[in-house]
Formats: C-alpha cells, structure tokens, sequence
C-alpha cells in the first residue's frame, strides 16, 4: 500500500500545480489585455441621421464608415458628407 499513498500525494501535487497554473493564466490574461475600448469619436464634420447612435466606426484614408446600432451602414467622405447609406434587409 505505500505505492498506492505515493500515487495520492503525486495525484494532488498535480491538481494543485494545474490550479496554480490556471489562475496564473487567467491572473497574466487579466493584466495584460487591453480594456474593452469604447467607441471612438467621431469628427466634428460627421453628423449622423437625427437618432442614430454609433456601435462601430471605421477611419480609412479618404473616407469614415459607421455602422449604427440598429445596424444601418453610413458611409462619409473626407469632408464629412454622407456618401452612401445602407439598411440592412429585414
């Protein structure tokens, strides 16, 4: 039976280095990710549909996407005027 009590403490050493392990990748995870960012703002020039509130917004060189959250897409050119505005189907 001393094999068998030897076998028990290595099982439990190893459940308590896996747990250790465990928290020490969720602990790393926690402090190394960013924040949850926040929706950037948008440019003064940009003036969205009365109501409309922004979920996501896109910069690329020459032009501004934001997508609403009723999901609408809106596309705005460099100047700031609306270009093209998608509603999704139903």
């Amino acid at each position: 039976m001393p094999h068998l009590r030897f076998l028990k403490v290595l099982v439990a050493v190893l459940a308590g280095t896996m747990s250790l392990g465990m928290v020490a990748i969720v602990a790393l995870l926690w402090l190394r990710l960013p924040p949850v960012a926040e929706v950037p703002q948008l440019p003064e020039a940009i003036a969205l549909p009365e109501g409309a509130r922004p979920a996501a917004v896109t910069f690329a060189r020459d032009w501004t996407v934001v997508v609403t959250e009723t999901g609408e897409v809106l596309l705005y050119d460099r100047g700031g005027a609306l270009r093209q505005q998608v509603t999704p189907r139903p």
